[in-house]
């Protein structure tokens, strides 16, 4: 499997060559993350330096500075072979880029490679080279485009999925928000390298932009609570209503129940906690419903917040996402 991508930049050399010395690193503006799962090398890039992608794994087995970098794949990761970068003079203020895949499939990558990794590979190599020609000039003239086949492939397999985790020590306003609590859980995914790091960032794409589904799952249960009294919820339920650095809070009272949410970014995470407090009989009813639903409801909104943030780092909060 052998498979190139190159591009002419109108700069220097030295001035592409120069993104190299920092790809893995922190600080990396080569590789684009948060878009996909970023690279991560041990240590400086330099011959022995370790790491990958997600679970694509290799190691720094080749390096001449300003020139070329060579990755050698863990043959554990079914990829046995190299991939590397290369930058060459194209006259004085010209110059090429070029990405070099040389690599046999083994076991099961003989499968998935044609069906799915040859086209992610494809569309992150794609964006890695927007991402110099940016760099070095300032601007893209033929910016990338993913394909529907790549855009779904993203949306599955490119990001970690939400896991349960105690509420944060550091999640101190929702800790300490209600007196007692009937119901309490927390939900985390990693912030990628360039993903924003305000939690109202975060708080606007989980709660007002959700999936479909359970925008539909909430207009069919403010039908139902009716019967039994409950008022309905409206977006005004997650309103922000505190905030403390980097924890934002939002909740809202009601007659069977209190609940409050926090969004805190920390520690190269996002945590999603939620505590409720329940008043009577109707509030403890609903809960036996809710408590069932809720964590799958919250993994797939923190899921697609995760997806969002990361194809559009840079959106604008909603003027309600401010306390």
């Amino acid at each position: 499997m052998r498979n190139v991508h190159e591009r002419t930049i109108d700069a220097p050399a030295e001035k592409v060559a120069s993104l190299l010395e920092h790809i893995g690193q922190t600080g990396d503006r080569l590789w684009p993350s948060p878009a996909w799962m970023p690279m991560r090398l041990d240590g400086p890039v330099q011959v022995g330096a370790d790491g990958g992608h997600g679970p694509v794994l290799y190691w720094v087995s080749e390096y001449e500075p300003g020139h070329r970098v060579r990755f050698a794949f863990h043959p554990k990761c079914g990829i046995e072979g190299y991939h590397e970068l290369v930058i060459e003079p194209a006259g004085s203020d010209r110059c090429v880029i070029r990405h070099v895949l040389d690599a046999q499939l083994l076991g099961v990558m003989r499968v998935v490679g044609p069906l799915a990794v040859r086209w992610v590979h494809d569309a992150v190599i794609e964006d890695l080279l927007d991402n110099a020609e940016r760099s070095a000039t300032g601007t893209v003239a033929h910016p990338a485009r993913w394909s529907p086949w790549v855009k779904v492939l993203r949306r599955f397999l490119e990001f970690p999925k939400p896991t349960a985790v105690p509420i944060p020590e550091d999640a101190r306003l929702v800790a300490s928000a209600l007196d007692t609590t009937t119901f309490a859980d927390a939900w985390q995914v990693p912030l990628l390298p360039g993903a924003p790091t305000d939690p109202a960032v975060w708080a606007d794409a989980v709660f007002y932009d959700p999936p479909r589904w359970v925008g539909g799952l909430l207009r069919l249960r403010n039908a139902v609570v009716r019967l039994v009294g409950i008022a309905p919820d409206d977006t005004g339920a997650f309103d922000p209503i505190d905030r403390d650095g980097d924890e934002l809070l939002l909740g809202t009272d009601a007659g069977h129940l209190d609940f409050r949410a926090s969004v805190l970014v920390k520690n190269e995470t996002v945590t999603l906690s939620t505590v409720a407090k329940t008043h009577n009989r109707r509030g403890r009813l609903y809960m036996v419903v809710v408590s069932r639903l809720h964590p799958v409801i919250v993994r797939s909104m923190l899921y697609r917040a995760l997806r969002r943030t990361a194809a559009n780092p840079d959106r604008e909060v909603r003027s309600h996402s401010s306390p």
